[in-house]
């Protein structure tokens, strides 16, 4: 049986420490997770994960700046240092997984040469150190084309399906088609199909069509995890404890897990 995960929440829509959020994921049924990079949580984290039998996954990169990266400024080697800083946690915590973003809001810098040879960088570090950098989808479908075509070839190179960036940043855009084939990862999380509206809540509770979202898991054979990314920011969670918070979320994700077994049937 495939497994299941969800985030960590970090800092800022923490419901509660790293060593209670992970004990209750293990108690919920949750096989797996994934996190940010958040100082002082890294060791508590794993420590926390090698005792409750949990597979901690992926870490997320930092993004918040991350357009910076296709530009020839200092802080664009900031920016490519903060994610090879990640890839080196992923390295210390032996997690297999690095999921980066390739770009920031509507007016995203256009793919160039010094974003190219940044990036040949972190390939470089992660085909040396065994991991994958799973690239998601945000609103520029052209960054992400360019990055699957450049590294076609390099295994640690794949695709993180960020299902619900999709319906609100892209719509009507679908990108497993294009990309299915690299498929390494999936943040699973709904929202009401609102252009911009980026609210990251619990499969079901939104307008996203996930019968499609099977269709297409089942049309690329993927065998890997269902990950949700979701956080209590919208009204219908303010009232929720972080037990029935993540009991809800678990039932979404082990739904949609029948779902795409029994269309497998």
């Amino acid at each position: 049986m495939r497994k299941i995960g969800v985030n960590l929440p970090g800092p800022r829509f923490s419901m509660f420490e790293p060593e209670n959020g992970l004990q209750l994921f293990r108690q919920l049924g949750f096989d797996c997770f994934f996190s940010g990079v958040v100082p002082g949580w890294m060791k508590r984290i794993a420590d926390t994960a090698s005792r409750n039998d949990l597979c901690w996954e992926s870490i997320h990169a930092p993004f918040g700046h991350m357009n910076d990266i296709w530009q020839p400024t200092e802080d664009g080697e900031k920016m490519l240092q903060e994610i090879l800083d990640s890839a080196n946690e992923c390295v210390r915590c032996n997690v297999p997984i690095l999921v980066v973003h390739l770009s920031s809001g509507e007016n995203a810098p256009c793919v160039n040469d010094i974003g190219h040879s940044r990036f040949d960088r972190l390939v470089d570090f992660a085909v040396k150190n065994n991991i994958t950098i799973a690239f998601e989808n945000q609103r520029k479908l052209a960054n992400l084309a360019f990055v699957l075509e450049v590294y076609d070839k390099v295994d640690n190179v794949r695709f993180c399906w960020d299902v619900g960036h999709e319906a609100c940043f892209t719509p009507g855009r679908e990108y497993m088609p294009l990309f299915g084939k690299k498929l390494a990862y999936t943040h699973i999380h709904d929202n009401h199909c609102i252009y911009n509206s980026d609210e990251h809540m619990i499969p079901f509770d939104g307008c996203i069509d996930y019968e499609r979202t099977v269709e297409l898991l089942r049309r690329f054979d993927y065998k890997g995890s269902l990950t949700l990314e979701v956080m209590p920011k919208h009204e219908l969670y303010k009232s929720m404890t972080p037990e029935a918070y993540f009991t809800r979320a678990r039932a979404a994700v082990e739904r949609l897990r029948t779902m795409l077994d029994e269309k497998g049937e």
